[in-house]
C-alpha cells in the first residue's frame, strides 16, 4: 500500500495508546501511517453455538450493577461491567487474563492495553473507554498493530474490542494483508449478553 507516511504522526514524537483517542482525524488516515489499511463491514466473527450455562449469573449480576455504579467513571465502568464479563468467559474458556498489559514497540507505539486475553490459538484485545466508541476503535486498531509487530507468526488473525459498558464492537487484525477491519454491529449490554458471550467464547475457543 503506497501512502504518504507521517502526515498526522510526528516520527519524533513519544505516542501512548491512549493519545491516538485524542486524534480527530479519520481511522483510515491514522492507520495508513503505518501502512495498514482499513474497512468497515459485517464481520463473520467465530461463534459459540451451545447453551451458556451461566447466562442467568452473569445478567442478573450486570443488570444489578448498571443500577449501581457511576457510569460517567472509566474505572467503575471496567471493574463493575467490563471485567465481569471477560473474568466469567476467560474461566469457562481456559484462556488467559492479562490486565494492563505493557507493549513497547517504538516511540509510536507504546503503552498499555487493558485487557489481553489468549485462547489456545488466538488472541483479543479489548480496550475499555468511558465514552465515545468511534474513537475507541482507532485506539483499539492501533494497539493491534502494535502487537502484531511484537507477535510471532502463530496468528494469522488477531482479534480486538472496544467497549464503554454499554456497547460492545469487534475489529479483527488480518497480519498477511496488514487489513484491519471494523464490524458494523454493536453488541449491546445487557439486551444482547448472550450473543455478545457468545461471540467471545467463540473467539477464545
Amino acid at each position: 500500500m503506497t501512502t504518504n507516511k507521517f502526515k498526522i504522526i510526528d516520527p519524533l514524537a513519544t505516542d501512548t495508546f491512549s493519545e491516538y483517542f485524542q486524534l480527530k482525524k479519520p481511522t483510515k488516515e491514522i492507520l495508513a501511517e503505518f501502512d495498514y489499511a482499513y474497512a468497515i463491514k459485517i464481520l463473520e466473527l467465530p461463534f459459540y453455538d451451545q447453551d451458556i450455562s451461566y447466562l442467568e449469573f452473569l445478567n442478573n449480576y450486570i443488570r444489578r450493577n448498571i443500577r449501581l455504579i457511576n457510569p460517567s467513571v472509566e474505572i467503575s465502568i471496567r471493574e463493575f461491567l467490563i471485567a465481569p464479563i471477560i473474568v466469567e468467559v476467560c474461566d469457562q474458556t481456559n484462556a488467559e487474563l492479562y490486565s494492563e498489559y505493557a507493549l513497547d514497540v517504538d516511540n509510536r507505539l507504546k503503552g498499555s492495553l487493558d485487557y489481553l486475553l489468549k485462547g489456545k490459538n488466538t488472541i483479543l484485545v479489548l480496550e475499555a473507554k468511558q465514552s465515545d466508541i468511534r474513537r475507541g476503535f482507532t485506539q483499539l486498531a492501533v494497539e493491534l498493530i502494535a502487537l502484531d509487530k511484537s507477535l510471532g507468526n502463530d496468528s494469522k488473525i488477531l482479534y480486538g474490542a472496544v467497549t464503554n459498558g454499554d456497547d460492545w464492537k469487534f475489529g479483527t487484525l488480518d497480519r498477511e494483508n496488514q487489513l484491519i477491519t471494523e464490524d458494523v454491529k454493536l453488541y449491546r449490554v445487557p439486551e444482547e449478553l448472550e450473543q455478545l458471550i457468545k461471540v467471545l467464547v467463540g473467539i477464545l475457543q
